[in-house]
């Protein structure tokens, strides 16, 4: 069972929410916050592994209620996903790892997806440490989160393929779509960690889960190829960085 706290002001949204969870066999509500303090003092009684947590909340917003439970050294953070009626608040809700982001008024399948990957982050943390910590002790993201086509999307980076820059853009590439964001090559370099994403080109970065083999072509120069079929130009520059993951794997 994955013991679930619901936090928010309003009464009719509390209901709401709880008559949309009956459906999910697997979420046991152990109480309801209406306050900052309330929701603060109830998580830490009752260790729950998720959270939904609204951001506008009397006394502090959904932020700094995360920011109090996160400086807690007893009580274990929940999984927390966001409840709002604003979409502006989505980046600094990945910004401290929140699971989703729904906003209200949301659906019975919208709300399906969040808890269900709630139920992959609980399983991948009991099979490895949490938070994707590199061998370096950093911390790399496990979501990249950003607005696409009218909708805010919640992306999993074991879902890339590869990432290609396009002048002030990168093209995020998956199985079934692109998406274009505003961002950088060496800035989202950092944030991904290195034992599973290769830069292969100054214009490009592979998920290394994909890669069926590297190639010499014709010409003598060097290409990776990913197990769909797809190619990627390689510098000889990076050659060395693949050679050493190749010569470990």
């Amino acid at each position: 069972m994955i013991h679930t706290v619901l936090a928010d002001d309003e009464l009719l949204a509390r209901q709401k929410l709880r008559q949309l969870l009956r459906d999910e066999p697997e979420i046991n509500i152990v109480g309801e916050g209406t306050t900052a303090s309330e929701t603060i003092e109830l998580v830490r009684a009752t260790r729950p592994q998720l959270l939904f947590l609204d951001i506008q909340m009397p006394g502090m917003d959904g932020f700094d209620i995360a920011t109090e439970l996160c400086s807690s050294k007893t009580v274990k953070m929940p999984h927390i996903i966001f409840t709002t009626a604003h979409d502006q608040y989505a980046l600094r809700a990945f910004e401290i790892h929140a699971v989703d982001y729904l906003l209200k008024p949301f659906t019975r399948e919208r709300l399906s997806s969040a808890v269900e990957r709630v139920r992959k982050e609980i399983l991948l943390a009991s099979q490895q440490p949490a938070n994707a910590e590199g061998q370096n002790g950093r911390h790399y993201t496990t979501r990249i989160v950003f607005k696409s086509r009218g909708r805010i999307v919640f992306l999993p980076v074991s879902d890339i393929r590869w990432i290609s820059a396009e002048e002030n853009y990168v093209r995020i590439c998956t199985q079934g779509e692109t998406h274009l964001l505003r961002e950088t090559m060496a800035r989202l370099e950092e944030k991904l960690d290195p034992e599973m994403f290769l830069r292969v080109h100054r214009s490009s970065i592979v998920n290394l889960q994909h890669v069926k083999e590297v190639r010499t072509e014709t010409d003598g120069e060097y290409a990776v190829v990913l197990v769909n079929g797809e190619k990627l130009a390689m510098s000889r520059g990076y050659r060395s960085r693949i050679n050493g993951w190749l010569t470990h794997s």
